[in-house]
C-alpha cells in the first residue's frame, strides 16, 4: 500500500504546478484530475490489498493524500482540517472508496462464476461473505451474460 500512496503523491506533485493559487486550471478540473486519475490509480486492483485500508495507519496516509488534492482544488492554507475539506467539496473518505471498489469488484466476480477461495472467512476473500451477510439483496446475481466462444463453424460445405 506504501507504494500506492508514493505514486498518488508523485501524481498531485507533478500536477502541482498547473494548479496554483491565482492562476492556472480551475478547481472543477482539478477535482476532475483527482477524481479519475490520481483516485483511480489508487483504487485500481482494490479488491486484493482493500483490508490494509482498513488499518489506521493506512487510513491516515489515504487522508493524507486527498487533504493534499483538497487543498490543490480548493486553493486554502495548509492547515485547514481534511475533514472540513473533503466536506466542502464533496470527497467521500478514500478508505471508504477503495473498499467500495473492491465489494463491486467482488459482486461482479463472483455473479459471473469466477470467484473461486479457498479460506472464505480469511483476508480479501471474506469481502464476500460480508456482502451476503450484510445485505441479502447480494446473494442475487446479476444481469449480465458470460461470453461464450463457439469456434465449429456453424454450416457445411459439401461439393
Amino acid at each position: 500500500m506504501e507504494v500506492k500512496v508514493r505514486k498518488a503523491h508523485n501524481l498531485l506533485w507533478a500536477c502541482r504546478r498547473a494548479y496554483r493559487a491565482g492562476w492556472g486550471l480551475g478547481p472543477k478540473v482539478v477535482c476532475w484530475l483527482y477524481v479519475a486519475i490520481i483516485r483511480l490509480t489508487l483504487a485500481f486492483v482494490s479488491l486484493v490489498w482493500w483490508p490494509g485500508c482498513q488499518m489506521a495507519n493506512a487510513k491516515r496516509e489515504l487522508s493524507k493524500v486527498q487533504g493534499l488534492a483538497c487543498l490543490g482544488i480548493m486553493g486554502v492554507i495548509r492547515m485547514t482540517p481534511n475533514g472540513a475539506m473533503e466536506a466542502l467539496v464533496g470527497l467521500p473518505p478514500l478508505d471508504l472508496v477503495i473498499q467500495g471498489e473492491a465489494r463491486s469488484a467482488a459482486h461482479r466476480l463472483w455473479s459471473l462464476g469466477c470467484w473461486s477461495y479457498l479460506h472464505p472467512q480469511r483476508g480479501h476473500s471474506c469481502i464476500v461473505t460480508q456482502l451476503q451477510k450484510s445485505d441479502p439483496i447480494y446473494n442475487m446475481g446479476v444481469n449480465i451474460m458470460k461470453p461464450v466462444f463457439s469456434l465449429e463453424p456453424k454450416y457445411r460445405v459439401t461439393m
